[in-house]
């Protein structure tokens, strides 16, 4: 029963992994680009969170209603103002621009909030569970995985069942043929930041109600999400889940066996499916 327990709890950590995941796999899909400011992303939505639970007095899950909306307009700003200029067939230029906004981001957290690890306080739901069988599982894990499938399940209906959806794979096929049908690229990819962005939000709040945070940890959060996107597939919603749930799996089975073992063993699970497979174990949908 304990190795089922631990199986049972990595699924459940997976759920937080798909959500570091899932704006870097839309975002690869829509505009192939690789965002090492993604993990940074995360921490400022943390941070964000915890400023206005601060000013308001809201409960955490409650301040997405704020942070939420404000992480997507961020992402429509940068993307527009920054990220579309570095965009084209050189994939170095959007690495060495998206490396210097995380190097920005790290030192201006820095500045604001001190290095002192913070966390956000969500009352009872922090420690609240309930059994099953002989399960014991918390009320936050649960949530947060059942927040995972909701919002892949989200984006996978904006994508193929919705005119933004069909403009986003439009753009992602064959961008100057988009461009000629009257899609302006631009505005779409910044449309595709914003969303990825309201996700990070999402991720950054959950993970600041699960564990605590300071500016230099955005760094294995990336990490993290880049595992999940690569194990899964590339541009694969659901395959990013996938993906979040191995590694989070891995992660507490090599606990399991020894507590030293938690982050290696995920790594290791990440580096086996991309020396059997490394195009990851889901192809992207196309259509």
């Amino acid at each position: 029963m304990d190795w089922v327990n631990a199986i049972v709890q990595g699924t459940l950590l997976g759920g937080l992994y798909a959500l570091f995941a899932a704006g870097l796999s839309l975002i690869f899909g829509v505009m192939r680009l690789v965002n090492i400011a993604h993990g940074d992303l995360i921490i400022f939505s943390a941070y964000l969170g915890l400023t206005v639970v601060m000013a308001t007095g809201l409960h955490p899950l409650l301040a997405l209603i704020i942070a939420v909306p404000a992480m997507a307009a961020i992402g429509y700003a940068l993307q527009r103002g920054i990220l579309n200029h570095t965009l084209g067939d050189d994939l170095l230029p959007p690495l060495l621009v998206t490396f210097g906004l995380s190097v920005i981001l790290q030192n201006g957290l820095l500045e604001v909030y001190t290095a002192d690890p913070q966390k956000m306080d969500a009352g009872v739901l922090e420690t609240a569970s309930f059994s099953i069988g002989d399960l014991q599982l918390g009320v936050l894990p649960v949530l947060t995985f059942g927040v995972a499938v909701a919002v892949i399940a989200s984006l996978q209906w904006v994508f193929y069942r919705t005119a933004m959806g069909r403009a986003f794979r439009a753009v992602s096929d064959n961008q100057e043929i988009a461009q000629l049908m009257g899609l302006n690229r631009r505005h779409i990819f910044g449309l595709a930041m914003a969303l990825a962005l309201a996700v990070t939000a999402v991720a950054g709040i959950l993970l600041g109600i699960r564990t605590s945070f300071d500016p230099s940890v955005g760094g294995g959060r990336l990490i993290f999400g880049f595992e999940a996107v690569i194990i899964g597939g590339l541009g694969n919603l659901w395959g990013t889940l996938a993906g979040g749930v191995i590694l989070g799996v891995a992660q507490t089975i090599g606990a399991k066996i020894d507590p030293g073992w938690q982050i290696l063993a995920g790594h290791i699970a990440f580096l086996i499916v991309l020396a059997i497979r490394p195009q990851g174990l889901f192809p992207r949908i196309s259509g």
